[in-house]
């Protein structure tokens, strides 16, 4: 019998991508904090509507609600040329998309700019072009494929001056939160890695309603009981304004009946 030696792969453009975003990420300080939320009320609301906005918009307005009257949520640590902290004056989601490109599932990041002031549908829109349109005619996929083919120490220095040299050009081009979920597939990750100040992540939704929402924070910038008031905060927005959205989307159609 032969022996069977394996194959040597070089990293994809996509690869390479996360293996960058892993360098920077682990170099932040960050802390995972969990709220168990009661969501029953927002299924029921969409369950009645025929075209159903995705939890991920859902979720990702409802955080940025909170970010928008809480300027910690959109602060980010700084090193150069001092340590210091940069507050932007809107939210932008930094939501990670998986799609198939070239034969290999890779994950991209989609912009969702001032999602708290967008419509659950606008922003479904968003995500729905982001994760159907060709992965080439999509400026942030295809400007991230072309530093991705970069040798590692151009790769590198490109991804410190993004997230250091300048505030407000760290917000444009990484986001200012980000959203990293696949609890569709039935998963959840307990401590997703990001170079942005606040990760969302939130877990499978239970019959009853329960769901399980992380926010991995960069303890420089934030402490644990901000981040706990943000979940609460976030919480009350999901059963007030996000409630009230999905429930005047239902109205038309009880009327039309």
């Amino acid at each position: 019998m032969h022996d069977q030696k394996g194959r040597s792969l070089s990293l994809s453009p996509s690869r390479r991508i996360i293996t960058d975003l892993v360098h920077f990420a682990k170099k932040m300080p960050t802390v995972p904090v969990e709220r168990v939320m009661q969501i029953g009320p927002l299924r029921q609301a969409r369950s009645q509507l025929t075209v159903r906005p995705s939890w991920c918009a859902i979720f990702t307005k409802a955080y940025a609600c909170v970010a928008a009257r809480q300027p910690a949520l959109r602060r980010a640590y700084l090193p150069f040329p001092w340590p210091h902290l940069y507050e932007h004056p809107v939210n932008i989601a930094s939501v990670a998309v998986e799609r198939e490109f070239r034969g290999e599932h890779c994950v991209f990041f989609a912009h969702l700019r001032s999602p708290d002031q967008q419509s659950l549908v606008q922003l479904d829109e968003h995500l729905r072009r982001f994760k159907e349109e060709p992965v080439e005619s999509i400026g942030l996929f295809r400007r991230a494929l072309t530093v991705g083919k970069l040798p590692w120490p151009i790769r590198r220095l490109l991804w410190w001056i993004g997230l250091n040299s300048s505030g407000f050009k760290r917000a444009k081009r990484m986001g200012t939160f980000g959203v990293s979920v696949y609890s569709s597939l039935g998963a959840e990750s307990l401590h997703p890695l990001s170079p942005l100040t606040t990760t969302l992540n939130y877990g499978v939704i239970q019959p009853h309603g329960k769901v399980r929402v992380r926010l991995i924070y960069d303890h420089r910038v934030l402490d644990g009981a901000d981040v706990a008031r943000a979940l609460a905060a976030m919480e009350a927005v999901l059963h007030g304004e996000i409630l009230t959205e999905l429930q005047s989307m239902a109205r038309p159609l009880r009327e039309a009946s």
